[in-house]
């Protein structure tokens, strides 16, 4: 068994050393392909089975809440949507987030859907030239935060068991993403140079406008189909992978932490549907499963970021700051929902976590209050500094 070890290291130090003496990235990444090749060649239940989980999960829960989502949208942005949500709404969510008031749309969309739609939609404002390149930078991580309903119904209800947790998960998720806004410099954005106001009235045919919505639709889900099977076919070759595991235990043993946790939290990097279920189901405190649950799932994974990539390849957009400002955005939201979660429960510390229905009927009026007030403090926000003449 360590000689397998030792094999597996050495080949892997061999092709790290190789791709750093020929500064090759062509080289390295079909170093790469060529190993998952042999792997698929050695294993190929394994990979199939992979594939076939990463293809249900796709067409489950996937596809039918984005393709619908995508359609409509795409509507909406043909007849002008972009405008109208701007004249809405664009004052009191661009505003406080120093954004142009265009932006509303990608927002609501982000908020309602989650990612990677807000990805798309913020490349579409830079390709109609309606935003420019560092405002789209920062969009990119603001309108960054996973589905309302994979966060209440998946993680929440079924990976963790409760519904009041889900809660606490969704709304640090959207204040760990106005942080961004906050946090985010916009030193470059100037509002002179933001969107005009001007807009053309559509008068296209609405079969044309639902035929192209359509195709653009099935294009982009085919495209973020391929991206969760294929990640899922990575996670099960590690999952199964003697050296990963071996690592993982020995790194548990040295830093005392759960095999499981430090498993689930590692596969989570890459794909974090299944390291967030991996996290919720060991053997932790609520506490630290919380903690690593909502880094994943706003951190997102290498599965998210590459679809991301996917709508932002064509442009002078650095992914490097991209996956780094996400690795903030996790450790912040991680940090907002233990402090949620330690005043919710602060008197409640040896309370059973059984799914009451009065108590999540009050959890649900709380957090509807909540969201209301989050949704009007920006506004607020920015009439006082109006009033004052803040900067």
């Amino acid at each position: 068994m360590e000689l397998k070890i030792i094999l597996y290291i050495l080949i892997i130090f061999i092709i790290v050393l190789l791709a750093f003496l020929l500064k090759n990235k062509n080289f390295f990444v079909t170093i790469i392909c060529s190993l998952l090749i042999l792997e698929i060649i050695v294993a190929p239940k394994l990979c199939i089975d992979g594939a076939v989980s990463g293809a249900l999960l796709f067409f489950y829960k996937v596809f039918p809440s984005l393709f619908s989502f995508l359609i409509v949208s795409n509507i909406i942005m043909a007849y002008d949507g972009i405008y109208i949500y701007s004249k809405i709404l664009g004052n009191a969510l661009c505003t406080p987030l120093k954004l142009p008031k265009s932006c509303s749309f990608v927002l609501i969309i982000s908020l309602l859907c989650g990612y990677p739609l807000g990805a798309k939609y913020a490349c579409d404002l830079y390709e109609k030239n309606i935003i420019n390149l560092n405002t789209c930078e920062r969009l990119l991580n603001i309108a960054s935060n996973a589905s309302p309903l994979f966060v209440l119904g998946s993680v929440g209800i079924s990976m963790l068991k409760d519904s009041k947790i889900g809660y606490i998960l969704l709304l640090s998720n959207a204040l760990s993403c106005i942080a961004m806004g906050f946090l985010l410099p916009a030193n470059i954005y100037n509002n002179k140079n933001g969107f005009k106001g001007t807009h053309i009235y559509s008068d296209s045919n609405i079969g044309n406008v639902l035929k192209s919505s359509i195709e653009n639709s099935i294009k982009t889900c085919l495209s973020i189909g391929g991206f969760v099977t294929l990640f899922s076919v990575v996670n099960n070759i590690l999952k199964n992978n003697y050296l990963f595991n071996s690592l993982v235990y020995k790194i548990s043993l040295m830093f005392n932490i759960s095999k499981d946790v430090l498993q689930g939290f590692l596969l989570g990097i890459i794909e974090m549907t299944n390291g967030c279920n991996l996290v919720s189901s060991s053997n932790s405190s609520m506490l630290l499963k919380i903690a690593l649950v909502s880094f994943l799932f706003t951190f997102s994974g290498l599965s998210i970021i590459s679809q991301v990539y996917s709508f932002t390849y064509k442009f002078n957009i650095s992914m490097k700051k991209y996956i780094y400002k996400k690795v903030l955005q996790g450790i912040s939201c991680s940090i907002i929902s233990v402090i949620l979660y330690k005043f919710m429960y602060l008197n409640e510390s040896k309370q059973s976590f059984n799914i009451d229905y009065t108590t999540t009927a009050s959890v649900q009026h709380t957090f509807l209050i909540v969201l209301i007030i989050l949704t009007i403090l920006p506004w607020i926000i920015f009439r006082i500094k109006k009033l004052f003449h803040i900067p």
